[in-house]
């Protein structure tokens, strides 16, 4: 059985992230989507609030399932017995990023193999950073991200 992680901040989860979850759980028999703290930003939802909104909108892949992650991804990924590391890209300043992120993983644990999925193109836009600011203006994101997350925007704004 191979276990796949999909680790990332989800700050807010999107349909691309959805997308790229759907795909990986079609070739991995297992795949942990690991929500992380994302030093560098500060978060509009708690970790355990965006595990919801990920369970709830995966709730039909029956071989996926949703953890909190902190420390290493490899160490992570070590301590699910998973050999898979999934990334997505959208670009290629994704690529470049990813490339040295993947070079250090593979020093650290030559083990684990990182996997790249190409975005799909309706998505390759879209960034969490991007929904953010687009939701605080009151844009319109229900086909970016799923049904719960809109309203988890939306509520949050609201209340400022």
């Amino acid at each position: 059985m191979t276990t796949a992680v999909f680790p990332g901040s989800f700050d807010p989860l999107t349909n691309g992230h959805l997308d790229l979850i759907t795909r990986a759980s079609k070739i991995f028999d297992h795949v942990i989507v690991a929500v992380g703290q994302n030093t560098a930003k500060r978060g509009v939802f708690t970790p355990a609030e965006r595990v919801a909104f990920i369970t709830t909108s995966t709730q039909n892949l029956a071989n996926v399932s949703v953890q909190i992650e902190s420390g290493l991804t490899v160490d992570f990924l070590r301590d699910n017995q998973a050999t898979v590391l999934i990334r997505g890209l959208r670009n290629s300043t994704d690529f470049e990023f990813e490339q040295g992120i993947a070079g250090m993983n593979r020093s650290l644990a030559p083990e684990i193999e990182t996997v790249f999925l190409n975005a799909d193109p309706q998505y390759q836009f879209v960034s969490s950073s991007l929904l953010k600011e687009v939701a605080q203006f009151g844009g319109d994101l229900s086909a970016l991200v799923p049904p719960a997350v809109a309203q988890g925007l939306r509520d949050r704004l609201e209340r400022g």
